[in-house]
């Protein structure tokens, strides 16, 4: 079985994809895959021709075998006579059947099945994960998932289906009516009336078919992004109590993709009897003319055999490929919804000939920036802002004033529609993504953490990093005391111990100093902490606060907190409000502008 390992590496399935974004149009985006294994597609209709041309063989063969018998006087001499024909049927059939076979199986299963699956998926996640973070926040992340998978695999069995199937089954009733004119022309009238009234039956059911399982497609994938998102968002369903309500969401959802398929499904009964109708009529008029032609000495009694055995096989086949069009037309349909998001162009790209960042000192500057994420609501107009190397800069300001919408303009989360933003003079939209935000170490407001261990969430900081220097920033969080003592439901223990989804098993404290330890692992010259210890009592947030000034010590630190006395020792204020800088200083000189800044500390100092 190891000499299969061959035909399994011929496609490899973690390959690039071409440069580009794969064409919007259906058959565009099939082209977009298919070239990529085209060579296995080839061999594949090669060896369907042959399997199809051997299958008809075999029904030849019983017309011949009855001739010979019936032409044989004294069955004694059956060998004696007819010995090298024999030989040369189980030659065909014991050996050259079995050999296609082989190779026909090696084709679908080692060579394309998988690995083509695999190719497409891998590709499509790869131009997804490139998207902006805006495209995430318009789109359900369960509909995204559920399109990777089965818009992959739904191209995968489209293909392989028409490829083997469709392929097979066309050469098979060509050469049919090949043989039955051969035998006599009568006899091939009527499978060329069954022929032309099978197409005719295709181009009016079919186009219809291939509509109705779109809009399934479109149902089913609208239910699987309600359903992920209910079960993403259980505790808030928990906590408010509207289960009921949100099952009668989830059964309107469902009852709509039910609709769906019943309405598709209308059409293959139809068809299913259209076909049945249509097949029996071949067989009882292939009898009649058989029968007919015979009775006129015209044809043999074997030809007979092979001509109604090769028409009932024709019969099972025909239904047989109704279904899989039907399947064929439901992957068409599943292939049509995934295509908007996965031809979905990115917002935010490399500049062709964009340069790795290099950060020496860490000086910032917002230079007369302009954004909206909605044209008629502007967030910023002509702000500028600089920020000097090794700077400790808060931002300051009302809920919704812009201040972290300006750290993920410097991420280059979202681009700056006019202006310019640059680090150490060097303007972020010429430098690439990945350099860019290698630099710069974050600690959300919002912590998120991956489904896995306590030690492989940390080593997002740094892949590098040991144990024991894991170990040394779980310390400088307080974090190594509870992390040691994690077990979770699989025995693991300590840094091997599974968080769960989003740190869900994680307290919001115990979530943040991770998320700490790990921006400390980064070690990046450019810190940005948006409430960084806003899940901390004020007790752990004293500890950590040490910890902080430690870690920012030489980087250039931008600091966004409600918290002011968290933020009242830092080098400057900057006030926002409104999309403007409008109060900046330290913290004693903006108290004593008695502006916004004070009426804000007033206010928290009161509480």
């Amino acid at each position: 079985m190891k000499k299969l390992n061959y035909f399994e590496k011929i496609i490899q399935p973690f390959e690039s994809a071409p440069n580009q974004t794969p064409p919007t149009s259906l058959w565009g985006f099939y082209a977009f895959y298919l070239k990529q294994v085209k060579g296995p597609l080839i061999a594949l209709f090669i060896v369907g021709f042959f399997t199809a041309i051997l299958e008809i063989v075999l029904f030849k063969y019983i017309g011949e075998i009855v001739d010979i018998i019936q032409a044989v006087k004294n069955p004694a001499e059956l060998f004696e006579k007819h010995a090298s024909t024999f030989i040369w049927m189980m030659a065909v059939i014991v050996l050259i059947r079995p050999a296609v076979s082989l190779i026909h199986d090696i084709l679908m299963n080692q060579v394309l099945t998988t690995n083509f699956t695999s190719l497409i998926r891998w590709q499509q996640h790869n131009h997804l994960i490139k998207q902006s973070l805006n495209f995430f926040h318009s789109n359900f992340s369960g509909g995204i998932a559920s399109r990777v998978m089965s818009t992959g695999q739904s191209i995968r069995n489209s293909v392989l289906m028409l490829t083997d199937s469709m392929w097979r089954v066309t050469i098979y009733a060509v050469t049919t009516v090949v043989l039955f004119v051969e035998l006599n022309i009568w006899l091939a009238l009527p499978m060329i009336a069954w022929i032309v009234a099978y197409i005719l039956l295709l181009r009016y059911f079919l186009p219809k078919t291939r509509e109705r399982s779109h809009q399934s497609a479109k149902a089913r994938s609208r239910l699987m992004g309600h359903i992920v998102d209910s079960y993403s968002n259980i505790l808030t369903l928990k906590l408010f109590a509207h289960s009921d309500r949100e099952s009668a969401k989830t059964h309107e959802h469902m009852r709509h993709q039910t609709d769906m398929a019943l309405y598709s499904t209308r059409l293959v009964t139809a068809l299913d009897f259209s076909l049945t109708v249509l097949n029996s009529l071949l067989i009882a008029c292939t009898i009649i003319v058989s029968l007919l032609l015979w009775q006129n000495a015209l044809i043999t009694a074997g030809a007979i055999a092979f001509t109604l055995s090769l028409v009932i096989r024709i019969n099972t086949m025909s239904t047989w490929v109704m279904k899989v069009v039907n399947a064929i037309f439901e992957d068409i349909g599943s292939v049509q919804d995934g295509i908007k998001i996965m031809t979905a162009k990115h917002d935010i790209t490399d500049h062709p000939n964009a340069h790795t960042l290099s950060v020496t000192k860490g000086a910032i500057a917002f230079d007369h920036i302009h954004f909206s994420y909605h044209a008629d609501k502007p967030i910023y107009q002509d702000l500028s802002l600089t920020i000097a190397p090794g700077e400790k800069v808060a931002l300051v300001g009302p809920s919704g004033g812009g201040k972290t919408t300006l750290v993920n303009l410097l991420l280059r989360l979202y681009e700056v529609q006019q202006g310019q933003i640059t680090i150490d003079g060097q303007a972020i939209e010429t430098v690439t993504q990945e350099s860019l935000r290698s630099n710069i170490g974050v600690v959300a407001q919002d912590t998120a953490l991956f489904h896995c261990s306590i030690r492989d969430n940390i080593l997002y900081g740094n892949p590098n990093a040991t144990d024991d220097r894991i170990k040394a920033v779980l310390t400088q969080t307080k974090a190594l005391e509870f992390v040691q003592d994690l077990v979770d439901q699989y025995g693991n223990k300590g840094l091997d111990a599974i968080v769960g989804e989003n740190g869900v098993k994680l307290s919001g404290g115990q979530r943040q100093r991770i998320a700490i330890a790990r921006v400390l692992l980064k070690n990046a010259p450019i810190l940005v902490l948006d409430e960084a210890t806003s899940a901390l009592d004020s007790e752990s947030e004293a500890v950590i606060q040490e910890h902080l000034e430690t870690l920012m010590a030489g980087k250039t630190v931008i600091a966004i907190a409600h918290r002011l006395s968290t933020i009242a020792k830092m080098d400057r204020l900057v006030v926002i409000d409104g999309g403007k800088v409008i109060e900046t200083g330290t913290h004693d000189d903006l108290v004593a502008q008695n502006g916004l800044y004070a009426t804000l500390w007033q206010y928290q100092q009161n509480q």
